[in-house]
């Protein structure tokens, strides 16, 4: 497929936000879409839209297209889920949690993108954000309404797992079974912030994937050429953490030396880490096939083995191992400034 970087020449310079019908018409266009987005399975690309709208018309007039989005999601939630009790109050709780951990985030990222800064600094500035929206989000319920999500949800996934820990019980599974199910089932639910962090990145790094592909695409439909893109481009296969990154995995290790809120803090850091090394090594994979020019066949075929091998936890942490090295070895030369080795593309 045809890939671009965002950027041409240094920066992405986004469309001039000026007045007029046009903008008007594309403004509330992006705000339904981006608000259809947020009421379907189309939720992880959200964040893509409002990008799209800031690269056409410009920041403040995203800002508009955002505030629509808001009310027309606020009004369909008010419409399919009328009434009081604990059930509206976790509707609406869902419904603070998608602006103040999606919405807000994409458009705090904005100005990172509009500047073509690297994937990973973008994906970790915005999935930040991400984690103080749901702080925001627990903190505002508790306060306003005496209600805990949090809570919630732990209640549900307690009840859950009972009901499978007692499946497997009149199914006569062993005891050893069920004792390491219950244990994995108890790091299950204390990870529960780091379980919907790990949603959320995806939907950043699908919706940036999909605005330079998007990116791509107009700029070839513009002169019928094909651009050579760069280090920063948003491909998948440049997807680079930070290295600060590297302190939270050190955070997340003391996770079995601790106890009590130390220890569940300790514990989502390290799951939420981990998850953003296993991406950072399936980029590597990506990036190792594209340059040993394995076409779809082998592509295919090469994921297919690492999918096998990650059944077995081989190929899950050999992923972890070579995405938490590539901080020190820089396996695809993508911090290296005098690296112009781009020709690939995905």
């Amino acid at each position: 497929m045809i890939e671009t970087s965002l950027q041409q020449s240094g920066n992405v310079a986004p469309a001039p936000a000026g007045p007029g019908l046009g903008t008007a018409r594309s403004v509330v266009g992006h705000g339904v879409a981006t608000a259809l987005m947020l009421v379907s399975p189309l939720i992880v690309f959200a964040p893509a839209a409002l990008f799209h709208c800031a690269v056409r018309n410009g920041r403040r007039a995203t800002w508009g297209a955002f505030a629509v989005a808001t009310f027309l999601f606020g009004l369909v939630q008010i419409l399919r889920f009328p009434g009081t009790g604990a059930g509206a109050q976790m509707v609406w709780a869902w419904f603070a949690t998608v602006i103040l951990s999606i919405g807000v985030p994409s458009m705090a990222a904005m100005p990172l993108v509009e500047r073509g800064e690297r994937f990973g600094r973008v994906l970790m500035f915005a999935l930040a954000a991400s984690a103080i929206g749901l702080g925001l989000t627990e903190l505002f319920m508790q306060t306003f309404f005496s209600f805990s999500p949090h809570a919630v949800q732990v209640a549900q996934a307690q009840e859950g797992i009972a009901r499978v820990i007692e499946f497997y019980r009149t199914r006569n599974a062993g005891a050893e079974f069920i004792s390491t199910a219950g244990q994995y089932a108890g790091f299950a639910m204390r990870v529960l912030p780091a379980s919907i962090l790990i949603h959320f990145s995806l939907f950043f790094v699908l919706s940036l994937m999909m605005i330079g592909r998007l990116s791509a695409w107009r700029a070839f439909t513009a002169d019928r050429k094909v651009t050579t893109p760069s280090e920063r481009s948003y491909l998948f296969r440049n997807l680079s953490l930070p290295d600060w990154l590297l302190f939270g995995f050190v955070l997340g290790g003391i996770t079995p030396l601790t106890t009590g809120l130390p220890q569940t803090i300790a514990a989502n850091v390290l799951a939420l880490v981990l998850f953003l090394y296993t991406l950072q090594g399936l980029a590597i994979f990506r990036a190792i096939l594209l340059k040993a020019g394995a076409g779809a066949v082998g592509t295919i075929f090469g994921f297919a083995l690492l999918v096998m091998l990650a059944l077995t936890g081989i190929g899950l942490m050999l992923l972890i191992v070579i995405g938490l090295f590539d901080s020190f070895f820089d396996f695809r030369h993508l911090k290296r400034k005098d690296d112009s080795d781009e020709s690939h593309t995905d």
